[in-house]
């Protein structure tokens, strides 16, 4: 524990300053899971509407000094790949049956 008053102070500081950047962070990865359950089920009008959330939160977080701007650049890099990746894993494995050539 701190001797001088200062490193008291400093301390206490510290101490909101994680609390506040815990509770960024655990919110983004909230979002980031209601995002990737939107992604897989394949309904792409929702996702497009959770990824923007996303990407507002990780620029938010950019802003308020809790995540680095390369750190955010690449999770929303990785998100719309995930993103632009969904729609055609779900229209692929439904092949018409009656597609034999005559």
């Amino acid at each position: 524990m701190p001797n001088i008053k200062k490193a008291w102070k400093r301390m206490r500081t510290s101490e909101q300053a994680r609390k506040k950047n815990v509770e960024a962070k655990t919110a983004i990865k909230h979002v980031r899971r209601r995002m990737l359950a939107s992604t897989d089920g394949g309904v792409k009008e929702g996702a497009d509407a959770v990824y923007r959330e996303y990407c507002s939160m990780l620029d938010k977080a950019v802003k308020r000094g809790v995540l680095k701007k390369n750190t955010a650049v690449r999770r929303k890099r990785r998100a719309a790949d995930r993103l632009r990746k969904a729609p055609a894993a779900a229209a692929a494995p439904a092949p018409e049956a009656s597609a034999t050539p005559a």
